[in-house]
């Protein structure tokens, strides 16, 4: 089943792009844009759960009203769409911030075509989606301090319980990767991978694919 999108973006030249890009997926269809936060939140509520975005494109930076704003408004709607962040900007405020108001993931727009792309299937299907820096950033932010014995010592009895193959996952899946990625470099299926991170997810009693970076590193210090 297509997934629509919406992309948010005050420059005109990045729609497009955006738009040739994914158009170029027969699973993905652009049902809508804007050069603003307001008017993106007024589109969606105009076009009601039905007919509006599965997941919105959103920038951060933009006139009359930013990502974070517009994303906080989305989020609040009886059937919120789904929001990624695609900008330029990764300072850990805008992160954290983004990921309060709701989003499901944040991105750099120097990403590959075919990540983005990977991406939005990904949130469509509910899961969260960090570039690699980004994770990083979350991971030193967040996390318990890497530098205790006490919190390496913990990280590492959880990857203990993993299998190599699991192991090799997880180390992969903190350093940004996305399933088919992995999959292309461990000569697995998707449908493998994706079967694997469950496993590892269960195992490191983790919520999403940021605490399984979040174990990895800590078990490094």
């Amino acid at each position: 089943m297509a997934s629509s999108v919406m992309i948010v973006d005050d420059d005109a030249m990045v729609r497009t792009g955006l738009k040739l890009v994914l158009s170029a997926d027969p699973a993905l269809s652009v049902v809508g844009e804007a050069n603003n936060g307001r008017d993106a939140v007024a589109e969606v509520r105009r076009a009601g759960p039905d007919d509006g975005p599965d997941v919105v494109l959103m920038d951060l930076q933009m006139p009359v009203m930013d990502g974070i704003a517009a994303t906080r408004e989305l989020r609040r709607l009886p059937s919120p769409p789904t929001v990624l962040i695609l900008t330029t900007f990764q300072l850990d405020e805008h992160i954290v911030d983004a990921l309060r108001a709701g989003a499901s993931g944040y991105l750099m727009k120097d990403a590959d075509p075919g990540e983005i792309a990977r991406a939005i299937h990904v949130a469509a299907g509910g899961g969260s989606v960090f570039s690699a820096s980004v994770t990083e950033r979350l991971v030193r932010r967040a996390g318990p301090d890497p530098d205790t014995q006490e919190a390496a010592t913990a990280a590492a009895a959880k990857l203990a319980t993993l299998t190599d193959r699991e192991r090799a996952v997880a180390e992969a899946v903190a350093e940004g990767k996305s399933n088919a990625t992995i999959a292309a470099e461990m000569y697995m299926s998707e449908a493998t991978v994706k079967t694997h991170v469950s496993r590892v997810l269960t195992k490191l009693d983790a919520a999403n694919r940021v605490q399984i970076a979040l174990t990895v590193y800590n078990a490094r210090a």
